[in-house]
Formats: structure tokens, sequence, C-alpha cells
């Protein structure tokens, strides 16, 4: 009632002592409207104070009303089974399959070696996000975007900066790649299902077809409301993710090694070309390991109450998934090399070694079966990698309405991104030639980003946590260095052997 009284007492401000009549009528008319102003001003200003930070149920309620509106974070009923199904639907991908390609280059040794360290440095910095998540305990801000962590920590020009280009990228440039593969895989389904004879009148849909078909599908299962909502379909990709990791390594085993296969690491023409090609198969390692820029926002699905915080339920389900992870990635690398050694070939890693090598004697239902359960992930895998995208136009929707979407605005939305992601998947469809280039640019948000946060945020050197300053320090600026490496690494690799930029012309 502190805002209602000062408004009264603006009431009875005295007028002028010459004041009469109209003059007197027109000075009660600008009291009043001043009135109503700083009324209506109190009452905005009381909208975005911060709200007890916890209720009677020990939970602690929004900062931001505008919270419950977006779909990231409108419902808070998750738990760690449903962040486990978040976090392997998002962090097995099918760059996964390259890792094999990667140890053709460095060898058994330095391989594991890269593959180890690679894993825990990605495994460190999801452990500091997962902190900052909720920087100051018990005052109710919760960071559960990564956007929204970047400017907390940078500022808003630097974090905005540095963060926007990464996240976009990784999240809606991750649908298109997905547009592009998954109808790849469609198509060779298709093909393989009419055993490699289709005419052009069994096979009416073009490229672009493909790419439409799946982008329907895909677009009219993103119509649930919120990330919350989509833990069923985050449970058939992690399902699928797993089988098709298992399979594709587990079938080349049981079918023998293809003679003349070779352990030796290959070796290029000069000095500075075997520098790159280390370069790119430290990239196809680091890579391999994606979805950071989701683990913000699937925290944010979590409850969180000062007994029980959303880290402890959040880090138990990273220590989970990443078990499961562990138990896909080192086993693709380890028995794909041992199963085809140099002869993988560098585009298209396992998939098209086992096709190209053990297509011949493998059942059309193996086969067939692989192909399905990868077009299943990426349906699946599209939909968490989606969610960022429709948040971010819903936010922009709220601020300038002040309510919440109705269900025709957030379709509209929905249709409107899955165009144009269509779109620039049948633009560019030579897109997965240049994951390398912009994967080495948006690098520091998975490995560098993540440990200036923690300098800049928790300010451990004024604290007397001199090691924790220095471990993220050095891993921050070994994060930017690398990214830089892997960029040229991309730009060399790009110059000698050349990109087919077949501009709307999907194959």
């Amino acid at each position: 009632m502190g805002e209602i009284g000062n408004v009264e007492q603006l009431s009875f401000h005295n007028p002028p002592s010459s004041a009469t009549g109209p003059e007197l009528s027109l000075h009660v008319i600008n009291v009043a409207a001043s009135s109503m102003r700083e009324m209506q001003s109190a009452a905005t200003s009381t909208s975005m104070r911060v709200y007890d930070s916890s209720d009677s149920s020990g939970y602690q309620s929004e900062v931001n009303p505008q919270e419950a509106w977006l779909p990231i974070t409108e419902s808070r009923n998750g738990n760690t089974v449903t962040s486990v199904f978040h976090l392997l639907s998002s962090g097995i991908g099918i760059q996964a399959l390259l890792l094999p390609v990667a140890f053709s280059i460095l060898g058994w040794a330095w391989g594991i070696i890269c593959l180890s360290l690679a894993f825990t440095w990605q495994l460190y910095t999801i452990w500091v996000l997962v902190q900052l998540h909720e920087s100051v305990p018990g005052n109710g801000t919760r960071y559960s975007r990564y956007l929204q962590l970047a400017i907390a920590a940078f500022g808003p020009k630097l974090g905005k900066l540095l963060a926007i280009f990464p996240v976009m990228y990784l999240s809606g440039g991750s649908c298109v790649l997905l547009i592009i593969r998954g109808a790849g895989t469609m198509e060779l389904f298709f093909k393989m299902m009419f055993g490699g004879e289709a005419t052009s009148e069994d096979n009416p849909l073009a490229g672009a077809g493909w790419f439409l078909v799946f982008t329907c599908m895909a677009i009219a299962l993103a119509q649930r409301p919120n990330l919350n909502s989509i833990s069923g379909f985050s449970l058939i990709g992690a399902v699928t993710a797993i089988a098709y990791c298992t399979l594709i390594w587990a079938l080349p085993i049981s079918k023998g090694r293809p003679s003349g296969v070779s352990y030796n690491s290959q070796k290029a023409e000069s000095g500075m070309s075997e520098m790159f090609d280390v370069l790119n198969a430290i990239g196809m390692i680091v890579l391999a390991f994606r979805g950071h820029n989701l683990v913000l926002e699937i925290q944010g699905t979590l409850p969180s109450s000062s007994k029980c915080p959303s880290k402890k339920l959040m880090w138990r389900g990273v220590t989970l998934s990443y078990i499961i992870i562990a138990m896909c990635l080192f086993p693709i690398a380890i028995a794909g090399f041992w199963a085809y050694g140099n002869k993988i070939p560098s585009n298209g890693g396992m998939l098209t070694a086992f096709m190209q090598f053990h297509g011949h004697d493998t059942s059309k239902f193996a086969k067939g079966l692989v192909y399905l359960l990868v077009v299943i992930n990426c349906l699946s895998s599209f939909q968490i990698y989606a969610m960022p995208v429709f948040d971010n136009l819903e936010f922009r929707y709220t601020c300038m309405k002040n309510k919440r979407c109705s269900w025709w605005v957030r379709t509209g939305f929905r249709l409107f991104f899955g165009g144009l992601a269509f779109f620039i998947a049948v633009a560019f469809p030579f897109l997965p030639s240049l994951a390398a280039l912009i994967g080495g640019i948006a690098l520091p948000l998975t490995l560098a980003y993540p440990c200036f946060m923690w300098i800049s945020i928790k300010k451990p050197h004024q604290k007397g946590h001199g090691v924790m300053w220095c471990l993220n320090l050095g891993l921050g600026c070994l994060g930017m260095v690398l990214s830089v490496l892997l960029v040229v690494a991309a730009v060399w690799n790009l110059a000698t052997k050349g990109l087919h930029a077949n501009f709307f012309h999907p194959e």
C-alpha cells in the first residue's frame, strides 16, 4: 500500500492562490493526471521487483513473472529422470560417428588421450554451468538461458556480442543440419527398401522434397507447449541414439575386419598439411560433444528450494547421462578404428564405412533399422534444439504485448521457424561441410566461456580460491586458442580440398 499512499498525498497539493474557476479545474485535472502516471509507474516498478525468494512450501518463486509464459521455464516440474532424457537426446549426435576418422589421423595412443581429455574438459564446464545456474542461492534468480548468464557475467554489450551467434547457431543451425542429415537418411532408407532399383516414377521426391517431408514431420511434432512437455520425445531420442551408436560398432565387430586394415597414423605430404590434419582430428573429437547450449535450459525445468537446490538434481542427471554417453562414444571410436583402421572414409565416418565394407553381407532389416533409428533420432533431437528458438520468439512477443502467447500465435511461430529452417537447408545443402569451421567459431561456448563466467561471477581470486582462479583462467585461454586453431585448420582444409557449394540444389 506504500505506492497508493504516495498517490493520495499527491492529490492534495494546494492550488495557486490566484487560481479561480476554470484555472482551478484545470489544475485539478493536471494533478489527477500526474497522480495516475505516478500510480502506473509505481505498479510497473512493483511488477519488476524481486518477489519473495520462497513460498510456504520452500520452493523458490519466480523473480520475473514473464518466465512463467515462456516455453523453457513455463513448467518447472521436471526431475532427474527427465533431465537425463534431455541430456542424452541433446548430447549424442551423428557427429560421434566421425570419431574413428580422428583416430585414423592421431593413432591409438593420442586418439584415446585426446578423447579422454576432451570428455573431462567438457564435463567440467558443464559442472561450472550447473553451479552458475543459481549463482546467489536464496534470492530467487535463476539463469535458465545461456545468453542470460553471459549477460550477467560479461555485461549486456559484451555478453550479447560473445554469446548470440554461438547460441543461435547451436540451436537454429543444429535444426538445419538435422533437416539435411535426417532427410538424406530418409532418402537412403527409401532407396534401400526398393532394393536400389527405384525409378523416378517410384521416387517422385527430389532432394528438396525429402527436406520438406522431414521438416513437416518435425514441425508437426513441435507443437508441445514447453521444454518439460517434450521429455517423451527426448526419451525416444535417447533410446534411438544409444541403439544406433551400439549397432554401428557391434555389427562390424561381429563380421570381422576387411582385409588390408592398417592402424598406422595417416601421413600428409607436408609438415604443414600434417599439422592441420591433426588439428582437424582434434576438432572432430571436441565437436562430438554437444549440448552445452541447452544445459541451463534443461536445469530451468527443475524445481528448486533452499533445502534441495536445482543444481543437486541437475548434477545427478548429468552424472548418469554422461556415464551413458561415455559408454556410447568410446566404443564407437575404439571399435570403429579397430574394424576399419585407415580405410574409414573421412566423409561420413562409421555409417558410410559400414555400408561400404559390410553392406553386402548385412541383412536389409539390419541396415534399414540403422537408417530408421537415425531418422527418428534426428526428429527427436530437432524438438529440443528448436526450443530455445521458440523461447526467443515468444520472449519478443510477450515483451511487446505484455501477455502470454495464445495457442495460435505459438503455432504460428513454430510454422515460421520450420519454414525458415527448410529454406536455409535448401539454400545451403552443403552446410555440413562447413560444420568444422562454424563449430570452431562456436567452440568457446563449450570450453572457454563457462570458465570466464565463473571468474566473473564467483570472483575466486577475491575469496582466497587461487587454484580455481588459475584453473578457469588457464582452461578459458586454452579454449580460445584452440578455437582459433580449429578455425584456421578448417579454412585450410576448405582451401586445399575445395567446397562443393551447390546452392539451392540439394542432392
